[in-house]
């Protein structure tokens, strides 16, 4: 016998299934596994898509990884969510918040100057009592690099069987001032040559980045004076048979580094390519060691500048003398270090009042003197070089995920908005962005940098579509939106999605650091429609791409189901 209370229960049971059975039997042929979903995290109805991604995330090899999704319409209507508010590391998805708080900000026609300038006196025309200064202004592109960026499709090819087309000259802009100084009539400067980067403090690394990344071009120190994004090329070339020494050259040639090779030896054919390279921390000499074979083509690697504003400022005394120009001094750096004593978090989320106009910064040097401080002496502008508009290096930031250029839009965002570009001013302005304008919950990110390289920075899935959902209301979406890589196309997505009916339809932001991975931008689905999305995870499994080729399995089934 059941007494009233068991009654009651059963009665509610049965009325519960009565509502849920329908449910079920609509969604019975699409066979969502609830246990799946509850260890993904996924909440939501059983959609088909639904369904498919659970299976795609239920394989063996990505199960393990840690994983964030949120997909919604153009107008932000959910579609499809999966631990969308927790916390994962968004490597260089982290530029797409720094580059479209720089354009919002600074415009997308912003320029930045380097000048040279004469700071002393001079005894005629031809004598400068003094040093000749050259000042960084921001401009990350002083540089070989070909602007506007150019798709892989459109480059110019060189002929069959030809040589290779010839590189623009690294050094051809600091050519251009130098020769633009010696038309000054100038003949000796009886001082230093300066590179001065005090537009920004002194602060090469962005916490948490890692000891082993500044050695290579990727983890060049950020600094407002940059020359051929801080870093050097040094190719490694089999000698002319085994057992014989390899041929090193560092390009562009300046007396920089040394190298010490000599336990680098030419290998046996077919015996592969085994360059190992070494550089002690403040160290400007390399130590490379191990073999390369015969028959290998040369190995080109990245080499990190150790303190470009003084490497700079020797390949400028050595331009100046080749022109003729005799410079008793020497070339040195002109750094200015931070005085915020305040911790990088607290100082970082201090609260910045944002205006509604375009901001400059302003060319001046900016000094840490406070009280008792000398005359300044008197500045002779003898040259000067304009960057390219600010779309142009942003394009190329995007597309080729270049981490020294996004650091210098964080620091250059802090110089405009705050007249001091350290790392916590700019990581400043671009958290007042995303929170009052933007309208992302503070809690659902943090940055340490402006290139996601640094381990400390945090994002939820739905951070990013909810930028990405901004960006589509603002003046600036069309020319921000051809920044992103180009599925199939071109920069960090030239080889995904080339073989499939997305080619031309994703255009997103990729992001890779250590055992995180990112995916974030637009999709443009069999339908015609356009959908917003990020993907995300986190701890796959090392040296695996696993999680990469699910993500865009992830990517194609959305593309399908909308």
């Amino acid at each position: 016998m059941l007494d009233c209370a068991d009654m009651n229960k059963v009665l509610v049971v049965a009325a519960l299934a009565a509502a849920v059975c329908p449910l079920m039997a609509q969604t019975a042929d699409v066979g969502c596994d609830g246990a799946v979903a509850a260890k993904a995290g996924r909440s939501g109805p059983c959609t088909p898509l639904a369904k498919q991604i659970d299976e795609v995330l239920s394989a063996p090899a990505v199960a393990r990884a840690h994983w964030g999704i949120d997909v919604t319409a153009m107008d932000g209507t959910p579609i499809y969510s999966l631990n969308d508010g927790q916390l994962f590391q968004p490597a260089s998805n982290t530029k797409m918040f720094t580059t479209a708080t720089a354009l919002a900000l600074l415009g997308s026609q912003a320029t930045f100057e380097t000048r040279v300038v004469a700071r002393g006196s001079f005894n005629t025309p031809a004598n400068l009592a003094g040093d000749v200064v050259l000042v960084g202004g921001g401009d990350a592109n002083l540089s070989g690099r070909t602007i506007p960026y150019v798709p892989p499709a459109l480059r110019p090819k060189p002929t069959p069987g030809g040589p290779a087309l010839p590189e623009p000259d690294a050094l051809r802009y600091l050519k251009q001032m130098a020769d633009d100084v010696a038309k000054t009539g100038l003949k000796v400067v009886n001082g230093d040559i300066v590179g001065d980067d005090t537009l920004y403090p002194w602060e090469p690394y962005p916490e948490e980045w890692s000891i082993d990344d500044s050695l290579w071009g990727y983890g060049a120190p950020v600094s407002a004076l940059t020359i051929t994004d801080n870093q050097l090329v040094l190719k490694v070339a089999p000698g002319a048979a085994p057992g014989q020494p390899a041929v090193i050259t560092l390009d562009p040639i300046a007396p920089y580094y040394t190298v010490d090779a000599t336990a680098l030896i030419t290998g046996p054919a077919k015996s592969g390519s085994h360059v190992q390279i070494d550089r002690a921390m403040g160290s400007k000499a390399l130590r490379l060691y191990g073999s390369i074979a015969v028959d290998a083509q040369p190995d080109d690697e990245e080499i990190a500048i150790h303190d470009p504003a003084e490497y700079a400022a020797m390949v400028f005394k050595s331009l100046l003398e080749q022109r003729g120009i005799l410079v008793t001094g020497v070339a040195k750096a002109k750094h200015r270090l931070p005085t915020d004593s305040r911790g990088y978090y607290a100082a970082s989320h201090e609260t910045v009042t944002l205006e509604d106009r375009s901001y400059a910064i302003a060319k001046g040097t900016p000094t840490a003197c406070v009280s008792n401080c000398a005359a300044p002496a008197p500045e002779t502008v003898l040259a000067t070089h304009t960057s390219p508009a600010l779309i142009e290096d942003m394009t190329v930031t995007n597309k080729v995920s270049q981490n020294l250029h996004a650091e210098m839009f964080l620091h250059n965002v802090g110089a405009a908005v705050l007249g001091d570009g350290s790392t916590a001013n700019g990581a400043r302005v671009v958290r007042a962005f995303l929170t009052t304008r933007v309208g992302i919950d503070p809690d659902d990110f943090v940055f340490f940098d402006g290139s996601g390289l640094s381990g400390h920075d945090l994002l939820a899935p739905r951070a990013t579509v909810k930028l990405l959902h901004y960006a589509t209301t603002q003046p600036w979406f069309a020319d921000w939106k051809k920044t992103l890589p180009i599925g199939g196309e071109d920069g960090s997505l030239v080889a995904r999605f080339g073989r499939t009916a997305l080619k031309d339809h994703v255009f997103a932001k990729t992001g890779t650091l250590g055992e995180a991975r990112a995916l974030g931008g637009f999709i443009e689905c069999a339908s015609g429609k356009t959908v917003i999305f990020s993907i995300m995870d986190s701890t796959h499994s090392p040296h695996s791409s696993e999680d990469m080729k699910a993500m865009d399995k992830i990517v194609g089934l959305i593309a399908a189901a909308n």
